[in-house]
């Protein structure tokens, strides 16, 4: 037992050894236009995803969904959030291929979390990627704002349809129906 017990041990240490060898040297490498492996994307989403879910405090949208605050999210959006995240004409954003990770692209592939989720990402940022902490910059009315049409795009009523039309010049999709993308994963 002792002997299993010091091969763990040593199996450990070799490892977290390698690991800042490979650090150390520069063998990782750091470049944001690169396509991040499979692997990677799935260990990231995941621990985001159980991060957001461990911290993340549960509150209600105390910002009501009516059409003039959708709309006020709907500007705050193209305003702060575009170049990153798509713009409402269905442009992919010019930053999504020059990020590591690259933003998801939110206009073309709806987020399925819930506000409390959405809010808490938008409002602390994510660590590690481009997204910044918007609580710095945003009043706390405005980011559930955001987040309240971020969470409607696929059922936005009437009205909200016919300005997004006028304002950008293309009617939002059905149902936030995807196209052209592959499927967002949680």
């Amino acid at each position: 037992m002792r002997t299993f017990i010091l091969g763990v041990i040593v199996t450990i240490v070799v490892l977290f050894v390698t690991g800042l060898i490979i650090a150390q040297f520069g063998l990782l490498p750091t470049n944001a236009d690169a396509t991040p492996p499979a692997f990677e994307q799935k260990i990231a989403t995941e621990a985001l995803d159980n991060s957001m879910e461990r911290h993340a405090p549960r509150t209600t949208n105390p910002v009501p969904p009516t059409d003039d605050n959708l709309i006020d999210g709907m500007k705050i959006y193209s305003m702060n959030c575009a170049v990153c995240h798509g713009t409402l004409d269905y442009k992919p954003s010019l930053l999504e291929h020059s990020m590591y990770p690259p933003p998801p692209q939110i206009i073309q592939e709806p987020l399925d979390d819930p506000e409390w989720h959405i809010n808490y990402a938008i409002r602390t940022g994510v660590r590690y990627t481009g997204m910044p902490a918007w609580n710095k910059a945003l009043a706390d009315k405005d980011i559930w704002k955001v987040t309240a049409f971020l969470t409607r795009i696929g059922k936005l009523s009437p009205g909200m349809q016919e300005y997004w039309k006028k304002a950008y010049g293309v009617a939002p999709r059905a149902g936030g129906e995807h196209e052209g993308h592959e499927e967002h994963e949680h």
